[in-house]
């Protein structure tokens, strides 16, 4: 499957930039005086990822997710959760994915589900089409095998579960120079708009090894500005991603390097901090991490021989 592939562009994807930021008025303090100015935030909707599978003769449909997103990328991002939990492995498992009519409950419900939220059916639920002979298991849907740090299943049996579903990977051979990791940060600065309209965005980012921008993605959620930017290369069949780093805004959870890992990247850089079940994801799959990426400073958590230009004391 490629961008030009008719049946993914049955129902055209727009990246809703224009739903991505919302005006509001607000007071503004500075030192004991204040004035009425206005404020540009980061739009957050929730999104419902629906699953159509089975024989052509006993379709299921399935609501599989709900997460709180920035609208923009719908389509990539539920193609990036699926690819990243290991529901599909290959883009051609997808058949086609839709803005649905509306979400489950309100499709069985007598009357529509009254909620506070804005949802909007025919902009936040999304429903993707597998092809008939992709099997599904619903058992790992349903307990989430990915731990996250509220679930509370224990490192071990995360790891575990990590390990029965990952990828054959080769070995780490992706090279990248001290110098040029330093840049990168503001190189993903630069590139994320609505960071700087707002202010409150996490922005997920791919480089290469000359330090050169790939992709960017954006989202309220770090999870969704991965899957968005992860869904993005899966859907145009350029995965598992070995010649590219990720580079993350914000800090490196379990939950990210399992999707890095996944999507096949070899090296995960991290503008904070990294947490301890990431680094024994990172060292237990062979994936070069870094974290605390800053001005003049990182750290190396694992893959030290694949950073180039720095001696060691």
């Amino acid at each position: 499957m490629n961008d030009s592939d008719p049946t993914l562009a049955l129902q055209p994807e727009t990246p809703e930039t224009n739903r991505a930021a919302h005006q509001v008025a607000i007071e503004k303090v500075t030192g004991l005086n204040s004035h009425h100015a206005e404020d540009t935030l980061a739009v957050e909707e929730p999104l419902e990822i629906q699953l159509a599978h089975g024989p052509l003769n006993a379709r299921s449909l399935k609501s599989i997710s709900v997460t709180m997103r920035t609208p923009g990328h719908d389509f990539a991002l539920a193609a990036g959760f699926l690819m990243t939990e290991g529901v599909v492995r290959d883009p051609n498992d997808i058949v086609r994915i839709v803005y649905a009519a509306g979400s489950l409950s309100e499709v069985h419900a007598a009357t529509p589900t009254q909620t506070s939220l804005p949802y909007q059916p025919t902009k936040n639920v999304v429903r993707v089409e597998l092809a008939p002979e992709v099997v599904v298991s619903l058992a790992n849907l349903e307990r989430n095998f990915y731990t996250t740090s509220s679930c509370g299943i224990c490192g071990k049996a995360s790891l575990l579960a990590l390990q029965t579903v990952c990828p054959p990977r080769r070995k780490n051979i992706f090279n990248i120079d001290a110098e040029i990791l330093y840049k990168l940060p503001e190189r993903l600065r630069e590139a994320q708009t609505l960071f700087n309209r707002t202010g409150g965005i996490h922005g997920a980012a791919l480089f290469n090894a000359a330090g050169n921008l790939l992709a960017v993605r954006e989202d309220v959620g770090r999870h969704n500005a991965v899957d968005k930017l992860l869904g993005a290369e899966f859907l145009a069949d350029r995965t598992p991603l070995r010649n590219a780093l990720l580079l993350l805004s914000g800090r490196a959870s379990f939950e990210l390097l399992q999707k890095a890992l996944m999507g096949g990247v070899p090296m995960v850089v991290a503008v904070g901090a990294p947490s301890s079940l990431a680094v024994q994801v990172a060292k237990d799959f062979d994936i070069t991490l870094i974290g605390f990426l800053r001005d003049n400073h990182f750290n190396i958590y694992n893959g030290a021989e694949q950073i180039l230009g720095h001696s060691s004391n």
